[in-house]
């Protein structure tokens, strides 16, 4: 087994160790969407609305700040939202738990159908003690699934941290 495989191999085995990392208050998707902003322009035609300025978003337990967000729809169903920000951050609780998980970075990329989140330039994505850092990290909130580094077509090393049992306060 090649060092770059083995390398693979253990970053592949620390993401099991880590359950439901990825996992979001399943109930959140079906809650409605609250949106704050200093300006909004909506262009019915082509489907994108640009929210500037002090970005919030909420829905059920997820909430997100960014500093601009475009939301793009198509025949009436959003499927994805772009945000940027100095960064731009999200906290989601997790199912049968207080926990949170907490993500940041420039720019996010949410694609509401398949459920997942991109992170993209200086990325961070956290749960209790735990942390990846990367230029790019990909969260499958409905798999439990984290991709990060070259698995997620980033150019960057990936650090994960896994506290012990016995370090977590």
């Amino acid at each position: 087994m090649s060092f770059n495989n083995r390398r693979i191999t253990c970053f592949i085995y620390c993401l099991l160790l880590l359950p439901g990392l990825a996992l979001g208050l399943s109930t959140d998707k079906d809650q409605p969407i609250r949106l704050e902003a200093d300006s909004v322009d909506i262009d019915e035609a082509t489907g994108v609305s640009i929210y500037q300025g002090n970005v919030i978003v909420t829905q059920g337990s997820l909430k997100l700040w960014a500093d601009k967000m475009w939301i793009y729809r198509k025949n009436g169903v959003t499927e994805k939202i772009v945000t940027k920000g100095n960064p731009t951050h999200f906290r989601q609780l997790l199912d049968d738990s207080e926990e949170e998980t907490r993500g940041r970075a420039r720019q996010a990329e949410f694609y509401i159908q398949k459920d997942e989140i991109h992170l993209i330039d200086e990325a961070v994505l956290e749960q209790k003690q735990d942390k990846f850092r990367s230029d790019r990290i990909i969260y499958l909130r409905s798999k439990s699934l984290v991709k990060a580094g070259a698995s997620a077509q980033g150019k960057q090393r990936v650090h994960v941290t896994i506290e012990s049992e016995q370090s977590t306060p």
